[in-house]
């Protein structure tokens, strides 16, 4: 494995009896990037955090985060990490100031630098004001970035975050973006984050896909975004079934439904739109053009959507887009 990465995995499994959570994961996160985990829930992504994080013990391969192996160096691994977990655990009876000291002693955090370091972590997420306000005052936002704070007082070479922006409203995931991307560039750290959120995952350098315990594709968002090459077009007709068929008859396009519209792919979209209106033969009531999403990469890669595979189902359109 790299020793220079921050983050190197090689073959990394966990099973409970039967049921293989995570089959064999092998990747590598590169010191000082922001590196996604993006899949359903389920995919396998909180069981392969809480093996970095040394929470879970692997049933097999091995993994080093920060130099240090996560099995036989778990002290080490713990202390040069920080973790923000999906679930809160924040003590809300306890005032803002009061969870970061108890954090900093847990840690060892040399006394004459705590005072310092929690001031610098809270005016970093704009909560110094709030420093003597308990934490059941805070709202979901709030206690989001006080989580961070709390993650990044111990200066940690590595931040894990699990799922760091799920139940909160766009706005406060919005604002939330904005105090991680000025903390990287502060603190000089690793992110390694997990999510479903499409929107969230383009603010990492690379994603790795995860699906069913497997990593599917690891790049860029704009390189896998490039990788699917076509167009997604979404057309509104008095008669969809018609259309389907003079897509597949005419212009030899696997069309389906697809939120309320016919939906196929196409390359150089907007290019075609003009001989799909002179060649369809039938009324176009409407049209929409969209490049390739991180949504129509995971569908491309995997054979459905997020949302799809979190729910078990499935969709004549994801299954016309995997046969283009």
């Amino acid at each position: 494995m790299n020793t220079d990465a921050a983050v190197a995995v090689h073959d990394l499994k966990k099973s409970y009896g039967k049921v293989e959570a995570v089959k064999g994961v092998s990747f590598e996160v590169r010191p000082g990037e922001v590196f996604g985990f993006l899949g359903p829930n389920g995919a396998g992504k909180t069981t392969t955090i809480s093996m970095l994080c040394t929470l879970v013990h692997p049933t097999g391969g091995r993994a080093e985060v920060a130099g240090y192996d996560v099995v036989r160096r778990r002290d080490q691994v713990r202390a040069n990490i920080g973790l923000v977990f999906q679930d809160p655990t924040l003590d809300t009876y306890l005032t803002a100031e009061q969870n970061l000291r108890f954090h900093a002693e847990l840690y060892g955090v040399p006394k004459t630098l705590v005072a310092d370091r929690i001031r610098q972590v809270m005016e970093m997420v704009a909560l110094w004001d709030r420093k003597d306000a308990k934490v059941m005052t805070f709202s979901g936002g709030m206690k989001r970035r006080l989580e961070i704070a709390r993650g990044l007082l111990h200066s940690p070479r590595v931040l894990f975050l699990d799922e760091p922006t799920v139940g909160l409203d766009p706005q406060t995931r919005s604002a939330i973006w904005g105090y991680i991307n000025k903390l990287r560039h502060r603190e000089d750290i690793t992110i390694f984050m997990t999510t479903h959120y499409m929107d969230e995952a383009e603010h990492c350098d690379r994603i790795a896909i995860i699906d069913h315990g497997e990593i599917v594709v690891i790049d860029s968002p704009e390189a896998l975004k490039a990788s699917v090459g076509k167009d997604r077009v979404q057309i509104h007709t008095g008669d969809d079934e018609s259309a389907i068929r003079a897509l597949r008859e005419r212009f030899g396009l696997d069309a389906a439904m697809h939120e309320g519209a016919v939906t196929f792919a196409v390359a150089s979209g907007e290019e075609f739109v003009p001989r799909l209106f002179a060649e369809l033969g039938l009324p176009i009531k409407s049209v929409s053009v969209s490049r390739p999403s991180l949504d129509d990469v995971f569908m491309n890669y995997t054979g459905s959507t997020i949302r799809d595979a979190e729910s078990g189902t499935g969709n004549e359109w994801v299954k016309a887009m995997v046969r283009r």
